[in-house]
């Protein structure tokens, strides 16, 4: 399928591009999936208590069972005494199993997003940012004439090189790669913009597991 490639100067060409990833089946419950296992695996749990067995000390009955008058105990280390271990605690982040995202998974997971994106006409292509842009004045400009003010721009190397400084402190803009995006990043922003030579790196990266 055709996509228009635009340029900042106000010129437009069309660019071919594959319809497995831009004209793909949206499956909005994997999409579902893939943004819960990685929100999952994102959450830092780094709170950590000790557990009953992890306490260092004397495991010695601290009296007798019967004839004392007071409940029956066994060692300090029970989770009633001030010292002891703490019940159902916090574990620590290697106490968490972490949620499998399989490859294919992945991708077809961001091939749905960038279809529906693509259908509500919030995917953008431009030319290479062949120039570098070093103000972020002028890169506001160019965000604000094409209304992709609220997006993610999955760049090529060269052209995130040319303009990263000037679209970094931009707010609601985030400026990426092929190598690091996700799911979760494409259904935050509004619009995606790729550059012409991004789209052809996605489309080696992905075609390949997208049947």
């Amino acid at each position: 399928m055709k996509i228009d490639k635009l340029n900042i100067d106000g010129t437009n060409d069309f660019i071919e591009v594959t319809d497995k990833i831009f004209s793909a089946k949206i499956n909005r419950q994997l999409v579902s999936n893939a943004i819960y296992k990685i929100n999952t695996n994102y959450k830092g749990r780094k709170s950590k208590t000790k557990q009953r067995n992890e306490i260092i000390g004397s495991t010695a009955k601290i009296y007798a069972q019967k004839g004392t008058g007071n409940a029956r105990h066994a060692s300090k280390k029970a989770p009633i005494f001030v010292g002891g271990g703490v019940a159902h605690g916090p574990k620590g982040q290697s106490k968490y199993k972490k949620r499998k995202l399989n490859k294919s998974e992945k991708k077809l997971s961001i091939a749905s997003l960038i279809t529906e994106k693509n259908k509500m006409k919030n995917v953008l292509i431009f030319f290479n940012f062949s120039k570098k842009i070093e103000k972020t004045k002028e890169m506001c400009q160019i965000l604000n004439k094409f209304e992709a003010t609220n997006s993610i721009l999955i760049l090529d190397k060269k052209s995130k090189d040319n303009i990263y400084k000037a679209t970094k402190n931009i707010p609601n803009v985030k400026i990426t790669d092929i190598n690091h995006f996700s799911a979760i990043d494409l259904a935050k922003y509004k619009k995606i913009v790729f550059t012409e030579s991004s789209i052809k790196e996605l489309e080696k990266r992905y075609i390949w597991q997208i049947n």
